[in-house]
This record gives structure tokens, sequence and C-alpha cells, in this order.
């Protein structure tokens, strides 16, 4: 797997877990699911993902959108 690809599935789950964890502990893990989406909204504009950036260091190989 390349870096975008991991980007996606450490998002989607992120996503996922968050809103399980509102649904069955705290309605405030739905702050969590805010943030992974505005942080995705940003990258798409500006190039930089922090996860892009922790995933290059480990040396996994990139894709196309974050070089």
């Amino acid at each position: 797997m390349n870096i975008d690809r991991l980007v996606f599935a450490v998002a989607g789950f992120f996503v996922l877990a968050s809103v399980l964890l509102s649904i069955y502990h705290n309605q405030n893990w739905l702050w969590f699911t805010g943030f992974v989406g505005l942080n995705l909204f940003q990258a798409a504009f500006t190039g930089f993902c922090p996860m892009a950036k922790i995933l290059k260091a480990a040396g996994v190989p990139p894709g196309e959108a974050f070089k």
C-alpha cells in the first residue's frame, strides 16, 4: 500500500470508530470526527497532511497525492 491509500484507510477507520464511540459512549466523540473531516478538507487544498508525513518518515512508499 502507498501513502495515499493508507491515509484514506486511517481516516475512514478514525471516522467509523469515533461515530461508534459517540453512539455507545459519549457524543463528544463527534468532535474528533469533525477534526478528521476538517483535516481531509484542508489537505485537499494545501497538500499538507500530518498522517502522510508520519507514514513517509516510516518508509511507506509515496503515492501521487502527497509527493
